[in-house]
């Protein structure tokens, strides 16, 4: 690409450290032909602690995914 390792390595990072900003602040983030990183909330549910032999509650949170735009998708797909 002619642009060296350290300038590609720094924007990425950047982008990186944008894009989580921006989910903490509660955005969601589009990028047209690649994807959306979104936010998920998981609810309250409960789980065991098999080696406790207890029960504990997980309270609901948010977790940070990606979702693949359609583009994306179909050339994955069809790259066999």
């Amino acid at each position: 690409s002619g642009i060296e390792k350290t300038v590609v390595m720094t924007v990425i990072e950047s982008f990186m450290e944008n894009v989580k900003e921006s989910m903490v602040a509660g955005n969601e983030v589009f990028l047209r032909g690649f994807g959306s990183f979104i936010i998920k909330r998981r609810a309250e549910k409960t789980a065991r602690n098999i080696s406790k032999n207890t029960t504990i509650k997980i309270p609901a949170h948010n977790i940070p995914a990606f979702k693949p735009a359609k583009a994306f998708l179909n050339a994955v797909k069809e790259n066999k």
